[in-house]
């Protein structure tokens, strides 16, 4: 019989996989000796064994059984006892942190009958029926899909009635009632009692979790974060300890150090007397741990020492959640904390001063998406502002947007073009698209450790929490402050470094990290405060450990000398692409467009007679710009169609002229250049290679540009280091063709201008017969860059500007795209192409220089893969150039060989 359920004496922390995190983290916990709550874990195993036949495995319902008896036996209580019931906690637990996925279902057991022997054990009338109300409410939205919503309107009715503001204030009695109009509820809603048999309860909140698997928001969040989606959850079965048992009671959650913005010390939220996702679901505004040292030093003393082991045994910021029965400390879970980019940065540091880790686990700790943030800009504090209310500082960033008050809304507004913040009393998971569309969060309650804190925290957006100042109306689409009231779609402001919320836009300035990025360390620190300062070095100091490390270069993608330059800036060390058809938009266009048109070859030589100069202008600035570093220039690769003429428009012209009894012979003669030019697919029509050969002098202007331009610098005392690279090769011959030509040229000019010019020629791999052929390729190619966009294009069979809005939204629905391919390379399918071409090529010269200068070569996922693979450069926009800095260098010292390919296409 296969093994379903372990007991949390059983696992370790190592068996994510296996226990998923919390029951895998549970099972540490009790392994250390830390006071954790008995109980078992069902395995991702039976979940997908579940989720394959549609049924309960068989035998995990006697290995369900075996572990109820043993946990029964082991604290001397049965499961529904009536007269000394034992209850149980059912929560779900993938391998990877699913904030919303499901929720917990606390005090599986109670009924009619086990509720009467709860309060006589307890002695407590209230605590039993708060116990048996949480249940139903819980197991009701959870277990049977009914609208949480109708438990909290009977809840707020019975708190209207009694006049009394939070649930703690409502009596036993007040809450026997309350049960009985939440059961009423059930039945209302599903047409049958609420379930009174234990094992009942406890079997379909097991196959709930298995079910919540596969919810909108559950896959809807794996696309984001690029989850697998068939992994599978656990589920953790945990004896329950009570925090509602009075004043001497409570739940908790902390955090070792401050997940925002990683300062040192203990951080987190108590409420008393309260239970399970009280604190997270931000019903009432918590108390601070120095509140509870207050309140309960034995316990609080204990949990700190708990609090400093757990960190010690993770070595990172530990999550927790605790619960206090009558004064006694119970841990209930543990895992690695999610946090702010911010806080990765400065806590990874913090780490390796204290000697927890060393610096290469550090760079494994922060992500080239984290730094991304730490680019963005923040608020001009010197510009005039209106300040709204002032909460809590959940997670940092600058957002501006127009205020929504549900997810629906904030999902229109977004797909509309316009961005929004969220506005809620409290967020709970079914609220997790309207935050994935929204630009920032702001919430009227809850603390750090909300639901609403925790979830923007892990997706990088910016949150505001416990602004207890604004009135949130959700109905009426409203918030209020004092006389000041915000409507749908009215602009605010919030700032997650601060918690300030302001009434309309804000200007932006640039952040401090990109300050550093472009002017240096000092340059910043001159003006910097010690919060910012420590920030700014742990940055500093982590991507000098990637440049270190790192084996790929980092290139730009920069058409410009000023591009070039504010590349070099940010880390470049090279052009690894000069797209030179960026240089014939605008006024040149027209330059472009006689050449094609060009009707005899005295026409053709006039027009790239005048396109020379321009060039070798273009290419003298983007070498100083780049002077002793790397420069690959692409020889003109545009679909002919862009720049050409309209047909449509040329077609409406002639007709015009014709009905006003115009002479439209020059439009007709033009009109006809571009019907005989006409493509019906331009992407796979005359470009690249294709344009240079059969138009006579295109590619050797360009080439005596770039030699002309390289021979001047040299002159000038400078030190070019140009590469020119043909586009869209297919064909060995197409490239021994163009270089033939090249080579003459490069030649002719050395010769000419008395300099030496080493200008190495190679080709971009693009098309699929080029990777599969590029042995043969490589025989005639001093350098292969992979272009990696067309490159997807024609593995795919896609055109990119027909497809990503027609079904890509469907194909990531439906789970063929976890991302979109365009986004993080398809390994499994471009990316074995990329293997093939990086092999043959290298068997053919083990020294070929090979880099890849598609957009994928700033994406963190695809920069691990082109480690793997051995490129020798990657080449990105400006902007990510930091990016692909941090990212190499975590290649570089990363033992897990999958760590990308996990988010491709399957």
């Amino acid at each position: 019989m296969q093994k379903y359920v372990y007991e949390f004496t059983e696992g370790s922390k190592d068996e994510k996989d296996l226990l998923g995190g919390k029951g895998a983290n549970l099972a540490e916990m009790t392994r250390l000796g830390l006071p954790v709550p008995p109980g078992f874990t069902v395995t991702t195993e039976a979940c997908r064994r579940y989720l394959a036949d549609g049924v309960v495995p068989a035998e995990l319902r006697v290995q369900v059984t075996r572990a109820l008896r043993a946990l029964e036996d082991r604290v001397g209580r049965q499961l529904g006892d009536p007269e000394d019931p034992l209850l149980v906690s059912v929560r779900s637990g993938a391998k990877f942190s699913m904030p919303g996925m499901m929720e917990t279902v606390l005090n599986v057991g109670l009924n009619d009958a086990s509720v009467r022997g709860l309060e006589a054990v307890s002695g407590d009338e209230r605590f039993a029926w708060d116990s048996y109300r949480r249940l139903i409410a819980m197991f009701g939205k959870t277990v049977l899909g009914i609208d949480g919503e109708l438990f909290a309107d009977a809840m707020e009715v019975m708190k209207q009635e009694r006049g009394v503001t939070q649930d703690v204030d409502l009596t036993g009695g007040d809450l026997e009632e309350l049960v009985d109009a939440y059961k009423k509820v059930v039945k209302q809603e599903t047409g049958r009692p609420f379930p009174q048999h234990p094992r009942e309860q406890l079997d379909l909140a097991i196959k709930a979790v298995f079910d919540s698997w596969n919810t909108e928001r559950a896959r809807l969040y794996r696309r984001r974060e690029r989850i697998p989606h068939d992994l599978g959850t656990a589920v953790n079965v945990c004896t329950m300890v009570f925090g509602n048992l009075g004043p001497d009671s409570g739940t908790g959650v902390c955090f070792t150090r401050d997940p925002a913005t990683g300062k040192q010390g203990v951080y987190g939220d108590y409420l008393p007397n309260a239970q399970g996702e009280d604190v997270v679901a931000g019903i009432r505004n918590t108390l601070t741990l120095a509140d509870l040292a207050e309140r309960d030093p034995a316990s609080a003393s204990q949990l700190y020492a708990v609090m400093r082991r757990l960190e010690t045994h993770y070595r990172d910021l530990c999550d927790i959640e605790f619960t206090i029965e009558r004064g006694k400390l119970w841990m209930l879970q543990t895992r690695v904390g999610k946090r702010t980019a911010a806080a990765a940065f400065r806590i990874a540091t913090q780490l390796v001063d204290e000697q927890l880790i060393t610096l290469d686990e550090a760079l494994q700790r922060v992500t080239g998406e984290q730094l991304a943030r730490l680019m963005f800009p923040q608020f001009d504090r010197s510009a005039d502002r209106t300040l709204l209310a002032t909460g809590l500082a959940a997670s940092p960033g600058a957002a501006v947007g127009a205020a929504v008050f549900d997810s629906a809304a904030a999902v229109a507004r977004h797909a509309a073009g316009e961005p929004v913040i969220l506005v809620r009393r409290e967020t709970t998971p079914d609220d997790l698209e309207g935050m994935i569309a929204a630009s920032g969060v702001l919430t009227s309650r809850g603390g750090k450790t909300s639901h609403a804190a925790v979830v923007a925290r892990g997706m990088g957006r910016t949150c505001v929490c416990g602004a207890e100042a604004i009135d949130v109306d959700a109905a009426a689409r409203t918030a209020r402050v004092r006389d000041v009231v915000v409507n749908e779609g009215d602009v605010v402001a919030i700032d997650g470094s601060t918690g300030e919320v302001f009434l309309g836009d804000v200007p932006v300035i640039p952040s401090p990290v990109a300050r550093y990025l472009e002017e240096g360390l000092d340059a910043v620190l001159d003006q910097a405060d010690e919060d910012t300062g420590e920030l700014v070095v742990a940055v500093h100091r982590t991507l000098s450990h990637a440049d270190a490390t790192r084996r790929l270069g980092v290139r730009a993608n920069a058409d410009t000398g000023e591009d070039a330059a504010r590349a070099r800036r940010l880390g470049a060390q090279g052009v690894g692409l000069c797209r030179t058809e960026h240089m014939f938009l605008g006024d040149r266009r027209v330059l472009i467009e006689r050449l094609i048109l060009a009707d005899s070859s005295a026409a053709r030589a006039a027009a790239l007679e005048a396109l020379t100069p321009l060039q070798r202008g273009d290419f003298i600035e983007l070498l100083e710009a780049m002077d002793g570093l790397p420069v690959t220039v692409r020889l003109l690769d545009p679909p002919l169609h862009e720049f050409l003429p309209d047909r449509t428009d040329l077609a409406v012209r002639v007709a015009v002229a014709r009905e006003r009894g115009e002479d439209p012979a020059a439009d007709e003669a033009l009109l006809a250049a571009v019907e005989r030019l006409h493509e019906s697919n331009p992407m796979l029509g005359l470009r690249g290679v294709r344009l240079g050969l059969v138009l006579p002098g295109l590619f050797a202007m360009q080439v005596r540009a770039v030699a002309e331009a390289a021979a001047e610098r040299i002159k000038e005392g400078g030190r070019p280091e140009v590469e020119i690279m043909v586009p869209l090769v297919g064909s060995v011959m197409e490239l021994h063709l163009i270089r033939d030509e090249t080579d003459g040229i490069i030649a002719e000019v050395a010769e000419r201008e008395d300099v030496t010019l080493d200008i190495p020629v190679g080709t971009m791999i693009e098309l699929p017969r080029a990777a599969l052929t590029a042995g043969r390729i490589a025989e005639a190619s001093d350098f292969f860059s992979f272009g990696t966009n067309d490159l997807t294009q024609t593995a795919w069979g896609f055109s990119r500007d027909d497809v990503e809005a027609a079904f890509f939204a469907a194909y990531l629905d439906k789970g063929v795209f976890t991302v979109s391919p365009f986004e993080t390379l398809d390994e499994i399918g471009v990316g074995r192409l990329v293997r093939i071409a990086v092999e043959e090529g290298r068997r053919t010269r083990p020294q070929l220089k090979m880099g890849v200068c598609g957009e994928h070569g700033g994406d963190p996922d695809s920069v691990h893969f082109f480690h793997q693979v051995g490129l020798d450069y990657v080449s990105c926009s400006p902007f990510r150039v930091p990016v692909a800095r941090l990212e190499a260098g975590r290649a570089a010292v990363s033992r897990d060989d999958t760590a990308a390919g996990l988010a491709g296409p399957r």
